[in-house]
């Protein structure tokens, strides 16, 4: 069995954070259909499904053409109030034939080949995504998130400039139990693509949950190490260092929470990830390094206000 998903991650186009009852407002993106949110560890929202049909070909890394149909579930998330999220799934099976319509909506999320289904050449074409005609879940998602950002309850002035980040993964079945495990890859500045092995009683709504936690925490991170190339790499007078590193303080540093709302039985993979590369301690490690910037930054500015200070003070008689 294969599952496929996308999550597109960026800052939510707003100058704070939102309130839980705004969260809601802005993910009510199906009419008649409740927000769920929760609060613990942090503010958290999650819109109802958004199903689109498909009736497409697939992706294939041998260029085989097989055709699929069925509807695309894509929610949208706001984490903190600060960070929005888009994330669409599908479980790719087996069929036989061209059903009517009514069939597909009737088990959203589920995508039926017409044609022989060889998986692997599938999970492979799909990571690559190159090919401009097949099941494409970039336009599906964004799609969403541009939804959500249009929203007449943001004011759209973030407090930083931050990069939207994409994610893109596979997730196959493993008869053994403890077969959990992840490969991630870097393709771009703000692509990833993860290869995932998970066990046969992890549903795949659980791999989308930690699909969406490990979008959220590589979107922190590639947002923290695009301010810090910018400190150090622009020459700027030190209170302008200082205010372009101060928002992550501000607004995203009490949002690592690696882990924390993935299913237990998925917990073993955050593990893996925190070992090799490291993310907490990659993480951990720059925000320190910007307390420093910021720290010795203020030293410099107070000097620098005590010279002028001393040289207008009145010589003494």
């Amino acid at each position: 069995m294969l599952t496929v998903g996308e999550v597109h991650t960026s800052l939510l186009q707003h100058s704070t954070a939102l309130a839980q009852e705004q969260s809601s407002e802005v993910l009510s993106l199906v009419e008649g259909e409740a927000v769920l949110t929760s609060r613990r560890p942090s503010l958290y929202a999650v819109s109802p499904d958004v199903r689109t049909g498909v009736d497409c070909w697939l992706p294939s890394a041998r260029k085989r053409q097989l055709r699929g149909v069925g509807a695309v579930v894509t929610r949208a998330v706001i984490t903190g109030g600060r960070i929005a999220q888009a994330s669409s799934i599908i479980q790719v099976v087996a069929g036989e034939r061209r059903r009517p319509w009514s069939h597909y909506l009737a088990n959203p999320g589920v995508l039926e080949t017409v044609g022989k289904l060889d998986v692997e050449d599938l999970a492979a074409g799909f990571r690559l995504g190159n090919a401009a005609d097949v099941l494409n879940l970039e336009a599906i998602t964004g799609r969403v998130l541009d939804g959500v950002q249009m929203s007449e309850v943001l004011d759209r002035r973030p407090p930083l400039r931050a990069p939207r980040t994409r994610l893109r993964w596979t997730a196959q079945v493993d008869q053994r139990p403890d077969a959990a495990s992840a490969v991630v890859k870097v393709d771009t500045p703000t692509l990833r693509t993860v290869e995932l092995v998970v066990g046969p009683q992890d549903v795949p709504a659980v791999v989308a949950g930690l699909c969406e936690d490990l979008a959220l925490h590589d979107w922190l991170l590639t947002t923290l190490s695009t301010l810090m190339e910018l400190a150090v790499t622009r020459a700027v007078s030190t209170r302008e260092h200082i205010e372009r590193l101060r928002p992550v303080l501000e607004h995203l540093r009490h949002l690592w929470l690696p882990g924390a709302r993935v299913d237990p039985r998925l917990r073993p993979v955050w593990e893996q990830l925190e070992q090799v590369p490291g993310f907490s301690r990659q993480w951990n490690s720059s925000v320190n390094w910007i307390l420093d910037q910021i720290t010795v930054g203020n030293m410099a500015l107070l000097r620098d206000l005590a010279d002028r200070v001393a040289v207008n003070q009145p010589c003494p008689r």
